[in-house]
């Protein structure tokens, strides 16, 4: 504690920097100018087998084996310290995704596979980065638990970090930014995946103070100290950025100056707040506050972390742990340490990391995945899409001509004879020497195209209504393309339904009625016979006989003509709905094929999403 005292303070006196640290420093501003890696070289005499190697191992102070001073290497060459297979410090932590979190990630890859081609890559790109994470995360080692320190310029993060590693391992001093580039203490083997995947270089990842108090109980600790986030550097900014995007937890250091700088609040805790679980806020350099002046500043730190939406982990709830210590006399370190040494032997941090990203990415994909209303294509809606569609096709006008086509058969069969020859004399007349077809349908066109469009986007937009943007384009979308050939398809319809059939069924009575008004006419040209055989005077005379006979078929045939057209009224009339009917059914298939299959198609894909982020964004276990 002595070297992180002097360092703090400034003072130089009994505190003598060896050239290897200088060597050590050399290299490292080497490195951060050039950005090149440097090839990693034991500090062990005889050590050539280009395995890992930590730098410049932290050694014993006052050891007598070293002329410098420092000697004891802990746990370089054996392996590690409590004796396990180097293997098991390998072991991935994929068993450990189990229950909530698995199915979270699950869900999550099939929400982002389901939407690739309805959302922007920018939308799903955080929600990618989190797979990507967990993926990476779950080859390494889950016997280690990554902690960064992170903290404002002149903080005293580095002596916290020296302080916990019981050993000056990171620089401390007045000259800022002290620290320019990540530096890494291990305190079991088998982390160098971890720290590759945090690219800090062999010469950077350091081991604590051999043979230390709290050695066992932070076994598994990668503790990490990061660039001021406030440097003026931006690289260093960058690195923190880079870092707390990738380890499984922070300890924030914060001093009565700057612990409630906007910068860190702004730009740090309060888009952290759902990480609270993995969080530690160390309010550091209490000494230098007099009196209960400590514990004022910790309730207002609270208060801020309050507003910022952090919970805290108070009363046996989950949350951000908040404590004041003293870096540089040791006070509340001991207790840091401890509440360090319970949260790496959980071996949960990971997995609270990960579960933490997903409820962000989640929060970031709640626009495009959550409707505001309940959305879907209703009965009602479908059925007035249909019948606007049989309104622009015309069925009812083609129900009409149907049933007067039925009516006219009747007339045709049930009329009487001299009415049928006064009509064929006029079709005789006219030109052509044929009946005139009947008028179109529709009042302009066969088929009224704007009707049409009209009717898909009316039903687009009662679909989409309701929903996130991006499905209610693709909803829209899909309609549009379904209508384009939607007019000529029903134009089809239209022209096969204007067209009434030759010969319309004919009811069971048409016979008797058939034969009712041959008789009338039999009985008129009876009359009209037995008339003319008294005037020539072959049969007797007597005048009112046969003109009582020619009278009643006279009158008996318009007679028997209108009882067979009030009788055909019902018929005709069912002829002509059943002929509406069918072109609207037609119609309506139509455009349930064309438009709707397509619309709910669409719907069926958003529902299929929405149970997924459902299930990414369910946070119970």
């Amino acid at each position: 504690m002595k070297s992180a005292k002097s360092a703090e303070s400034g003072e130089s006196d009994g505190a003598v920097e060896t050239q290897e640290a200088h060597a050590a420093h050399a290299a490292q501003e080497i490195y951060e100018i050039y950005e090149v890696p440097e090839p990693v070289v034991s500090d062990e005499p005889g050590r050539s087998d280009g395995s890992w190697d930590d730098g410049l191992i932290a050694r014993r102070a006052g050891g007598k084996d070293s002329p410098d001073g420092l000697s004891g290497v802990e746990g370089l060459d054996g392996g590690p310290e409590d004796g396990s297979d180097e293997s098991e410090a390998h072991l991935p932590i994929g068993g450990a995704y189990g229950g909530s979190l698995r199915l979270r990630l699950d869900a999550l890859g099939e929400l982002v596979g389901l939407s690739r081609a309805r959302l922007e890559g920018s939308v799903l790109a955080e929600a990618g980065r989190v797979l990507d994470e967990a993926s990476a995360r779950q080859r390494l080692s889950s016997r280690h638990t990554v902690v960064a320190i992170a903290g404002a310029t002149g903080s005293g993060k580095s002596t916290l970090f020296n302080a916990l590693a019981e050993v000056p391992i990171s620089e401390t001093g007045l000259r800022r930014p002290t620290t320019s580039a990540p530096i890494a203490c291990v305190w079991s083997e088998g982390a160098a995946g971890l720290l590759d995947r945090l690219a800090i270089p062999g010469r950077l990842r350091r081991k604590p103070l051999a043979g230390g108090d709290g050695d066992e109980e932070l076994h598994g600790l990668v503790l990490v100290d990061l660039p001021d986030h406030d440097s003026a550097v931006v690289r260093h900014r960058e690195q923190v950025d880079r870092v707390l995007a990738l380890v499984d937890a922070v300890i924030w250091v914060v001093d009565p100056e700057k612990y409630a700088d906007a910068a860190l609040h702004e730009r740090y805790l309060r888009p952290l707040a759902g990480h609270a679980e993995i969080t530690f806020i160390v309010l550091n350099q209490i000494d230098r506050l007099p009196g209960d002046a400590a514990d004022q500043v910790l309730d207002d730190l609270r208060r801020l972390l309050d507003e910022d939406g952090m919970a805290l982990g108070e009363h046996g709830e989950p949350g951000a742990t908040v404590l004041a210590v003293s870096a540089l006399t040791g006070h509340g370190v001991g207790e840091l340490r401890e509440l360090l040494g319970r949260f790496v032997q959980e071996r949960h941090a990971a997995e609270r990391r990960l579960s933490a990203d997903v409820d962000a990415a989640a929060w970031r994909l709640r626009s495009a995945y959550v409707a505001e209303g309940r959305a879907g294509l209703g009965e009602r809606s479908r059925e007035q899409f249909a019948d606007r569609l049989a309104w622009a096709v015309g069925a009812v006008a083609a129900g009409e001509a149907a049933e007067r086509a039925w009516r006219r058969n009747a007339g045709r069969a049930c009329g009487t004879p001299w009415l049928r020859l006064w009509r064929w004399y006029e079709s005789k007349r006219m030109p052509g020497g044929r009946t005139a077809r009947p008028p179109a349908i529709v009042e302009e066109e066969l088929t009224a195209r704007q009707r049409v469009e009209q009717a898909v986007r009316t039903v687009a937009e009662e679909a989409s209504a309701g929903l996130p943007a991006p499905w209610a384009h693709s909803v829209r979308e899909a309609a549009a393309r379904g209508a384009e050939g939607l007019p000529e398809a029903l134009d089809e319809l239209a022209v096969t339904a204007a067209t009434p059939s030759s010969r319309p069924p004919r009811p069971a009575w048409w016979p008797a009625a058939v034969l009712a008004q041959a008789s009338m006419t039999l009985l008129q040209i009876f009359g009209a016979l037995w008339l003319v055989g008294q005037i020539v005077g072959v049969l007797e005379p007597g005048l009112l006989p046969p003109v009582l006979v020619m009278l009643a078929g006279i009158v008996g045939g318009p007679f028997v003509e209108w009882a067979c057209g009030a009788a055909a009224r019902g018929p005709a009339r069912r002829y002509g709905q059943d002929a509406e009917r069918r072109l609207r059914e037609a119609a309506a298939a139509c455009g349930r094929a064309r438009v709707l299959d397509p619309i709910s198609a669409e719907l069926m894909r958003y529902r299929e999403v929405r149970e997924q982020y459902v299930t990414v964004s369910r946070t119970g276990g």
